[in-house]
């Protein structure tokens, strides 16, 4: 490692000690807290807009955030470890396909939205929640009558039809047969 790798290493340890960051990327929606100096006082200004580029270049690592005010769109470029941040706080993670967000300039309105991000992995212990939350939903539809016969068959849970199913053979297996 030579000297200015080292030297950096260094600096980047001392400014990032005492504060930590949320891992944002572009597309996200943040809230930067930022120290602002008038006069003798100093106060600190929310800045919330969508995260539209993210450089990782260490030391150097930076970020621009934009938001529209009033119509008019307002864009900052700050360092990641500037000692005018205060805090970063990420508000909602969006789902985007770019790093680099630059085409958001030339859109406004609802074109420029972004959708936010759906992260939904059944695993063990989550699995049930995500199945009962299905359930909760389909037994909204039919209490609101929004749900056809069809729907209604396909929205149970496998265990209780094949019971039904298993039911139903039994009765038939059961029944003498009329010749």
């Amino acid at each position: 490692m030579n000297t200015l790798e080292s030297y950096e290493k260094g600096q980047l340890e001392s400014l990032s000690s005492g504060k930590s960051y949320p891992n944002f990327n572009a597309g996200d929606t943040v809230k930067v807290h930022l120290k602002v100096k008038e006069g003798e006082k100093e106060r600190i200004q929310v800045f919330e807009g969508v995260c539209i580029a993210k450089k990782n270049a260490g030391l150097n690592s930076s970020f621009t955030v934009r938001k529209i005010s009033y119509g008019e769109g307002i864009e900052r470029v700050l360092p990641l470890f500037s000692p005018q941040i205060n805090k970063i706080e990420l508000v909602k993670s969006g789902s985007v396909r770019r790093s680099k967000l630059y085409y958001l300039r030339k859109r406004s309105g609802k074109s420029a939205r972004i959708s936010e991000k759906n992260i939904y992995s059944k695993t063990e212990n989550n699995g049930d929640n995500i199945n009962k939350q299905e359930q909760q939903d389909a037994s909204s539809k039919v209490s609101r009558g929004e749900v056809k016969d069809k729907d209604l068959k396909a929205s149970q849970p496998q265990e209780q039809s094949k019971k039904k199913v298993n039911d139903k053979l039994n009765e038939t297996k059961s029944e003498p047969q009329e010749n």
